[in-house]
């Protein structure tokens, strides 16, 4: 490559060196041409613009990480120990033996009770669509419109008790 084709004092956003090693073989074959686009593709402006969004409101977005996450895990457990459903579903009680130990210990009446309870069935629904998940699929039957369904739930207790508190 000639030195009469490289920009040396001048740097700008769009030029870019590109050094090839002299080629071996034919003396008279063509040269080769790299065009290094100067501005990044609508496609890439977009999933940066989506990654920065999402990376900006990840707290909000907890629940539906944790959703994603307990979906990609109970497909993987379906197929490697659907047996682990069975001690997942004993499991699933633990939200309803939390209210009841937590108000013996700390009696709450009205909204502090109503939201415990609104919490321990949110969870326990999680918790038994994870074991039937790992049991017999996550996509089987209605257990996908009921995850979709526990999620929306989940998302829209969060950001309520995230914009109160």
């Amino acid at each position: 490559m000639s030195s009469r084709t490289r920009a040396r004092g001048l740097k700008s956003a769009g030029v870019h060196t590109v050094h090839i090693p002299r080629q071996r073989g034919r003396r008279g074959a063509q040269p080769f041409i790299i065009v290094v686009p100067e501005q990044l593709s609508l496609t890439r402006q977009a999933a940066g613009w989506a990654g920065r969004m999402l990376w900006r409101h990840r707290g909000a977005l907890a629940p539906t990480g944790l959703a994603v996450l307990a979906f990609a895990a109970a497909g993987l457990l379906h197929v490697k120990a659907p047996w682990a459903a069975l001690v997942l579903a004993v499991l699933a009680a633990g939200p309803v033996v939390w209210v009841l130990l937590t108000q013996r210990r700390r009696p709450g009446t009205g909204s502090v009770l109503a939201w415990r309870i609104g919490a321990a069935v949110l969870a326990t629904l999680a918790l038994g669509w994870f074991a039937a998940a790992a049991g017999f699929g996550p996509l089987t039957g209605p257990l996908a419109l009921l995850w979709l369904l526990i999620w929306g739930a989940a998302q829209t207790t969060w950001l309520i008790v995230r914009r109160t508190h």
